[in-house]
C-alpha cells in the first residue's frame, strides 16, 4: 500500500528562506519524495491540515496543490487497480507517477539525459571529455540506454558493461574504472537531486589495481638528459625537462600558463583548481626563452584545438628515444620499410617527471609537508586556510632537487 502526504523540505533550505513542498510516497516504511514546484516559508505552512496559510496567493497555492493530489492520489489508485504497484519501491512508483504527470520532465531525467547534462556541467574540460566517452560507451554497450531509467542499471548491468569493456579492447582495470567512477558519480548526482534512491554500488564494487611506478632514478634522468638526441626529438626532451623543473607541472597548465611574473610562474591547475606559485630557476628559463610563446608562455601548445595532441606527440617521443632500426610492414596494402625505436626508456611520460621530483625529493629528506606543499596536494583543512606556508621552503626544494640532479650537489 503506498500513502501519500505533502511533506516541506526544509533540509536543504537556509534558515528564513522559503523551502519546497513536495509528495512523500511512503510504501513499507520507505519514502521518496517529488517536488510540487511551490517554496514557502515555515510559516507558511500549516503540516496537519496539509495547507498554505499566511501567504499572499494562499487560496490559488492550496487550489493548485488540491489539484495536484487528487490528480495523484487518481493515479495512485489506477496503477493500484491494475497491480503495477505490487513490486515496486517507493521510489520507483514515485517515478512511475511522475512519468505519467510530465512525461517531458521524466525523460530528462533517465539515465543517460542525467549523465548528459552533468558532463555538460563539468567546467573542467579533459574532466567533460571523459565524461562524454564513457556516454559513447554505454550508448555502445546497450542500444536501450537511452530508456533506462536509473533503477534499471543495477549490479547485473554494470556486470555486463564492466564484461564488454574488456570485449571492446578497454582490458585494464584502472581505464575501465575511470568509466565506472563516472557512472557512479552521476548516481550520487540523482541521488542528492533524489531523481532515485537507487544505488547498485553498493553491491558492484569497484576494484582498483595498482597502477606502475613511474618515478625513475636521478642516473636514468641524467642519462636522459645527456642522451644523444635525432633533432627532432630536442624539443620534446626539452619539454620534459622543463615540466620537471617546474615541479612536474601538468602538460595542460604548461601550454596554458601566462608570461612570468616577477620570474615566478603563477598559475591555477586546471584538474583542481589550486594556486601555483613556483620560482623559475635558471635551468627552466633558459628552456622557456628557447620557446617562448608569442601569447602563452611557451609555444609548444599554441596553433593547436586541443593540449591532447601535444601530450600525444610527447609522450609518443619519448618512447622514440633510443636504437632506430627498420623493418617491413604493410601499409595501405604495400610493403613498406618502416624505422622503428628500441626505447632505451621505456615507459617514459609526462607523468614520469612530477612523480620523479617527488621521489627524488623524499630520497634528499626534504620533508613531507614541503612536497606536498610543492605538488599542490592539501590545503583544504581549515589550518591550512589561515597558515601561509612560506614558499621559501618549496623554493629550496626545488633547487635542492635540481641541484642534485643536474650538477650532482647534496
Amino acid at each position: 500500500m503506498v500513502t501519500l502526504k505533502i511533506y516541506h523540505d526544509k533540509r536543504a533550505a537556509p534558515a528564513g528562506e522559503p523551502a519546497p513542498l513536495k509528495v512523500a510516497f511512503t510504501k513499507k516504511s520507505a519514502t521518496a519524495l517529488m517536488s510540487l514546484g511551490v517554496r514557502v516559508l515555515p510559516s507558511q505552512w500549516d503540516a496537519k491540515a496539509e495547507k498554505v496559510v499566511a501567504h499572499p496567493n494562499k487560496e490559488a497555492l492550496n487550489a493548485f496543490l488540491r489539484n495536484r493530489m487528487t490528480a495523484i492520489q487518481n493515479l495512485v489508485l489506477s496503477l493500484t487497480s491494475t497491480g503495477e504497484l505490487v513490486r515496486l519501491s517507493a521510489t520507483q512508483v514515485k517515478n512511475k507517477v511522475a512519468e505519467l504527470l510530465e512525461p517531458e520532465v521524466v525523460r530528462g531525467n533517465l539515465f543517460v539525459s542525467r549523465f548528459e547534462a552533468y558532463a555538460a556541467r563539468q567546467q573542467n574540460r579533459r574532466t567533460r571529455d571523459i565524461y562524454e566517452v564513457t556516454v559513447k560507451k554505454v550508448l555502445a554497450f546497450d542500444p536501450k540506454a537511452r530508456t533506462l531509467s536509473f533503477e534499471a542499471v543495477n549490479k547485473d548491468w554494470l556486470s555486463r558493461f564492466d564484461a564488454w569493456l574488456v570485449e571492446s579492447g578497454c582490458v585494464g582495470r584502472n581505464s575501465r574504472n575511470i568509466h565506472l567512477r563516472n557512472i557512479r558519480a552521476v548516481f550520487n548526482d540523482a541521488i542528492d537531486d533524489e531523481v532515485t534512491a537507487a544505488y547498485p554500488f553498493r553491491r558492484f564494487k569497484i576494484k582498483p589495481s595498482p597502477t606502475m611506478k613511474r618515478a625513475v632514478s636521478v642516473e636514468t634522468l641524467r642519462q636522459l638528459f645527456a642522451y644523444p638526441l635525432e633533432p627532432w626529438l630536442v624539443p620534446y626532451v626539452d619539454a620534459f625537462r622543463l615540466i620537471f623543473c617546474l615541479i612536474g607541472i601538468n602538460v595542460v597548465d604548461l601550454l596554458d600558463a601566462d608570461p612570468l611574473v616577477d620570474g615566478r610562474l603563477v598559475y591555477t591547475r586546471s584538474k583542481t583548481g589550486r594556486l601555483y606559485d613556483i620560482k623559475v630557476e635558471p635551468e627552466a628559463l633558459e628552456i622557456i626563452q628557447r620557446y617562448a610563446g608569442r601569447e602563452r608562455l611557451v609555444s609548444f601548445g599554441e596553433g593547436r584545438k586541443a593540449y591532447t595532441s601535444f601530450t600525444m606527440q610527447l609522450n609518443r617521443a619519448l618512447q622514440s628515444i633510443g636504437t632506430p632500426f627498420y623493418e617491413e610492414r604493410v601499409v595501405g596494402g604495400k610493403k613498406k620499410r618502416v624505422k622503428c625505436y628500441r626505447p632505451a626508456f621505456p615507459g617514459l611520460t609526462s607523468y614520469v617527471a612530477r612523480h620523479s621530483w617527488a621521489t627524488i625529493a623524499a630520497s634528499l629528506d626534504i620533508p613531507k609537508e614541503t612536497i606536498a606543499k610543492a605538488l599542490g596536494h592539501g590545503g583544504s583543512s581549515v589550518t591550512d586556510v589561515y597558515i601561509d606556508f612560506d614558499l621559501r621552503k618549496v623554493d629550496e626544494a626545488n633547487r635542492r632537487v635540481l641541484d642534485w640532479v643536474f650538477y650532482g650537489k647534496k
